[in-house]
């Protein structure tokens, strides 16, 4: 797939929350994941695609309901693909809230190679 290709996907599938899907048939095996900042539950980096579907699981058992999510369209220059992720959530615990981040992916081979979630 062309970045384009693979940038179109990315926003279809994430905006219909299947992110697992959009791991298993986007990324490379040797992903990595690079979160704004290290918390309890997740590391500043995640490496291997199967620790990255791991880690989206580990989110969702954080989440108390999803309400909506929106995708941008994505930009894509060279091997780069930007997109904007709002999600209106409640995690358990915490009232309602809208979380937005500035997700940046960079494609290699035809796979997503890395993943940088800025907020």
């Amino acid at each position: 797939m062309t970045t384009n290709e693979i940038a179109k996907r990315l926003a279809e599938l994430c905006g219909k929350e299947e992110y697992e899907t959009a791991q298993k048939e986007l990324f490379a095996d040797d992903a990595t994941s690079i979160e704004p900042m290290e918390s309890p539950m997740f590391a500043k980096e995640t490496h291997g695609l199967q620790n990255i579907i791991e880690k989206g699981h580990k989110f969702e058992t954080i989440v108390q309901e999803m309400h909506s999510t929106k995708v941008s369209e994505p930009l894509v220059t060279g091997n780069t693909i930007a997109l904007t992720l709002t999600m209106d959530v409640t995690m358990k615990g915490r009232p309602r809230e809208t979380m937005s981040e500035l997700c940046v992916y960079e494609v290699k081979n035809g796979k997503i190679i890395k993943e940088q979630f800025f907020m």
